[in-house]
């Protein structure tokens, strides 16, 4: 019985990592001369996510808007702030569009995921993402 325990944790050990091992792809948004809203294509699946980030000042309005598979939603994320471990400022969705007076000057960071039920299918996610800057 003590073996079989420990082979049991064992196993749930060596796997882990591979659960943690989700891809994070991160992409600056550049905006073109004399523009100030920028598109950005994308695909990821499952668990991974992209991480778009954006330098802006304080005191602008940035609107995010997110398009292409109904699986794909967005979080956005102040200066300093790190996906997964500080409260996101907003989010959305497909038809679910953000904008908000920015608090603060620094790099934001718009986050790109799924929702866990269909990142457990491993379902592709192709998005268009637009960020405004005014």
């Amino acid at each position: 019985m003590k073996k079989l325990i420990a082979s049991s944790l064992l196993c749930c050990f060596l796997a882990a990592p591979a659960l943690a091992a989700d891809k994070v792809t991160t992409v600056p948004v550049q905006f073109a001369k004399g523009t100030s809203s920028a598109q950005m294509k994308g695909t990821f699946a499952g668990y991974d996510s992209i991480n778009y980030t954006v330098t802006a000042k304080q005191g602008q309005q940035m609107t995010v808007k997110i398009a292409g598979s109904n699986n794909a939603n967005f979080n956005v994320f102040g200066p300093g702030a790190t996906p997964g471990a500080a409260e996101a400022l907003g989010s959305g969705y497909v038809g679910g569009d953000w904008t908000a007076k920015l608090p603060a000057s620094g790099k934001y960071t718009v986050q790109v995921f799924q929702t866990r039920a269909t990142a457990r299918k491993g379902s592709k996610v192709p998005h268009t993402l637009t960020v405004s800057v005014k």
